[in-house]
């Protein structure tokens, strides 16, 4: 399998003396050890397992959803803000373990009895354990997930600025079917519950299918929870991980509220201050980047994810297709004027009208019918793209079918082998000692609990577009269709994310589909979009937290309850904060009315709203066909299906060439087409990151990167993390900003390139061009 070799392509296994040892802990003396085929879990995950700790405690309960409110509200909460921030479950992970030792010092050890049941169960069973603490994070993943069908309710009421009631909103999100409160953007994500059920035997337990960025927080728990011994003038990794955390949470004050144009240096556009071409070359968010980079960890993982829990051949896939596209594409497209393209900026994620003006999509639809005024699109303009966001448009087109190829030519003979396995109930299968030690100690979830799971949310999904006067504009058809194209995109995006740490989005394609099925009804497609895609993605998330669960040896069972009651918790608060910061927030993402310096932009809804726009008011036939600027990008699909098919003949042909398997064209023109809401100071910066430990600390000092480097990324996540509440609630949140300088504001400084190079097209704030 493509994934199988492990991700700096070093071979051989490691073991040491202690490792051997720890076999008898969890496994019979003489039992197979056969440990994982891939380095980076063998030098992670340990091998052990205490069937006796208690997992689904009264401390789970407790502080497992007080962590999954308190992330859903906070990623929810800076989801709206200009200088938005992810809160990852990492924090809640770390705030918890202090916590859960209080509660089992202090709370009483007595059980109680449940009234009018034979359950009873103690507060306190014991000391806190590492599997309380893994269930807790697990529902904190829950909180600082996102929800694409709020999305909706955003686009619909601070977009579109059309009146919706608050129980017209609240059945969008929430349905009465099944129990009081039972959140319909969490049927979505329990319909993708299902399919994991199906695939969790090839991605779960298949030892290839590693999920790299869980063993960020392996090496968390274990430098939490394991007892070492601090060597002669070393360091323990809990105290390397304080040190680390430390240093991050005190340094981000500077970007965070200093100094945060520091977070991207454009050098270039401080030379030539006044010339649109050396800013568009060198500015690292509306530029080329050339020169530019920043000195802030949320510019270095803050859109790309750490690329420390990245794999170096996904970094160098990633970076290569980066460095064709920007430097090599772009420039030619756009000083070509393809697509009249320098009519407007270069790198932008808006709309445009032919005058090079913000698309005025106000005056296109039919404030009735909500839909397209036909009329009134003919008399004014055809929608346009920035060069960039055109071909990110292509490139999407390129890495989703081109992934399906990929995981055909080489894991389909295997997943094949596998399934048939599964099917006829083999134990001959390939498996490794976590997933033997996890049979052996653990009753496995029922696949007819995913399937009751997968009816009864499909059930409420027809529900919730069909009743309510068909406010979603969805018809029924188009649900079955929305559920048919995330099933079959499941297994192949699923294989590359679970060996590379890069997710494919299908978003593309569902707005494709509905658009050219159901145009001109712009929630009709935001609506398929969040059935299609966020069903397979959060099928993905669920099968990444039991890979979890299945490293630190969690009962499934207990997996399986704390996250569907966590969807169901963040769903929850995640709506009540949107609704209430819309009802609050005088003109909230409207940037054209919003005072100078408003933090409230929207920056990713203000994305959705334009692809609504795009699919879903015009339609992809009056864009991406012979009626639109576009059709050439139909092009791509040809380019992706056939882009895997030279790297597997030419691995065929040699097969001793082991780095030939390493070229994996998915994530090579996913790296095209990753710009926006990313811009090239955040891949230049991340790659830098990642090459250099990744490879040169891999190599030259691999006891160091197998013991610190998953620790620095975690730690170096949740010092920025706390800096950024903490700055938030005691500062920003009282209207105190920084001293008024130059380096307050967040931006590298080059505003003219985002300017029009053609004669003619009058932007303010450009020079006119002669």
């Amino acid at each position: 399998m493509a994934g199988s070799l492990p991700d700096n392509g070093v071979p051989g296994h490691h073991y040491s003396k202690q490792h051997d040892e720890d076999l008898h802990n969890g496994l019979k003396p003489g039992e197979e050890v056969n440990d994982s085929p891939i380095e980076q879990v063998r030098l992670t995950v340990p091998i052990t397992d205490d069937p006796t700790l208690p997992a689904l405690t009264f401390r789970t309960w407790v502080l497992g959803i007080s962590s999954c409110v308190f992330l859903a509200f906070l990623n929810q909460f800076f989801g709206y803000r200009s200088n938005a921030l992810s809160i990852t479950s990492v924090s809640a992970q770390i705030l918890v373990l202090p916590l859960g030792k209080l509660m089992a010092a202090s709370l009483p050890e007595t059980r109680i009895k449940l009234p009018f049941f034979r359950w009873s169960f103690s507060m306190n069973p014991g000391p806190f354990n590492l599997k309380e603490h893994v269930l807790i994070t697990i529902f904190a993943n829950c909180g600082a997930g996102g929800i694409l069908a709020l999305g909706i309710v955003t686009a619909v009421k601070a977009f579109y600025h059309r009146k919706i009631h608050i129980m017209a909103a609240l059945l969008l999100v929430q349905t009465t079917q099944v129990s009081p409160l039972f959140p319909s953007s969490a049927v979505f994500k329990l319909l993708g519950y299902g399919w994991a059920g199906m695939f969790r035997k090839i991605l779960v337990d298949s030892p290839h299918m590693w999920w790299p960025s869980n063993l960020v927080q392996v090496s968390l728990f274990r430098a939490l929870h394991d007892k070492e011994k601090r060597s002669s003038g070393g360091q323990t990794r809990l105290q390397f991980f304080t040190l680390v955390f430390v240093s991050s949470f005190a340094y981000y004050i500077v970007p965070s509220y200093l100094f945060p144009s520091i977070s991207t240096l454009s050098f270039m556009c401080w030379i030539w201050k006044n010339s649109i071409t050396p800013q568009q070359i060198g500015s690292g968010l509306n530029g080329l980047g050339i020169g530019s980079f920043g000195l802030d960890w949320s510019t270095v993982a803050g859109f790309l994810g750490s690329p420390l829990a990245t794999p170096l051949f996904a970094i160098l896939n990633t970076m290569a297709g980066f460095f064709l596209f920007v430097y090599v594409i772009l420039p030619i497209a756009y000083w070509n004027n393809a697509f009249s393209s320098r009519r407007f900026p270069m790198i932008s994620q808006q709309t445009f009208d032919s005058s090079g003006q913000l698309y005025n999509i106000t005056r296109i639809i039919n404030e009735r019918e909500f839909d397209i005024n036909l009329g009134e699109y003919e008399s004014y303009s055809k929608l346009y793209l920035s060069v960039t966001f055109a071909f990110v448009y292509g490139f999407s087109f390129a890495s989703l079918v081109s992934s399906i190829t990929h995981v055909a030519l080489f894991d389909g003979k295997s997943i094949w082998e596998l399934w048939k396995k599964t099917s006829a109930g083999s134990k001959d299968q390939d498996t490794d000692v976590h997933t033997r030690l996890m049979k052996k100690n653990y009753e496995s979830v029922p696949q007819w609990w995913f399937l009751a799971i997968a009816a009864v949310s499909f059930a409420l999904s027809l529900f919730t577009i069909e009743g309510f006067g068909g406010q979603l504009q969805l018809p029924w058809w188009a649900l079955l269709l929305a559920c048919g194209i995330s099933l079959i995109f499941t297994l192949p995006i699923g294989i590359i994310q679970a060996t590379t740490n890069q997710q494919m989005g299908i978003n593309v394609i569902t707005e494709l589909i509905i658009g050219y099925m159901y145009p001109g009804k712009p929630l009709a497609n935001v609506a398929f979009k969040a059935y299609g895609y966020i069903s397979m993605s959060q099928a993905l998330s669920f099968l990444a937290d039991f890979k979890l669960g299945h490293y630190m040896k969690i009962p499934p069972k207990s997996m399986f309850l704390v996250q569907t009651v966590g969807t169901i918790v963040a769903s929850t608060v995640r709506f009540a904060t949107t609704w209430w910061l819309l009802s609050s927030v005088q003109n909230i993402c409207d940037t054209t009315k919003l005072p100078k310096g408003s933090p409230w932009t929207c920056p990713g809804d203000s994305i959705f709203y334009n692809a609504s726009i795009i699919w879903g008011v015009i339609g992809p036939l009056r864009i991406f066909n012979v009626k639109g600027n576009y059709a050439k990008m139909n092009w791509f699909f040809m380019i992706g299906i056939l882009a895997p098919i030279p790297v597997w003949l030419l691995s065929r042909k040699y097969p001793e060439k082991k780095w030939l398997r390493l070229i994996h064209m998915p994530i090579f023109i996913s790296g095209m087409g990753g710009l926006l809401p990313a811009k090239p100071v955040h891949y230049l910066s991340w790659g830098a990151v990642g090459i250099f430990f990744n490879y040169y600390v891999y190599k030259r000092f691999k006891g160091w990167w197998a013991r610190h480097t998953y620790i620095l990324s975690a730690a170096m996540d949740a010092g920025v993390a706390f800096m950024a509440v903490m700055v938030y609630f005691t500062l920003q949140s009282k209207n105190i900003y920084g001293p008024q300088w130059w380096g307050l504001e967040a931006d590298d400084h080059c505003p003219l390139a985002k300017c029009p190079t053609v004669p003619g097209i009058v932007v303010p704030g450009c020079p006119a061009v002669y």
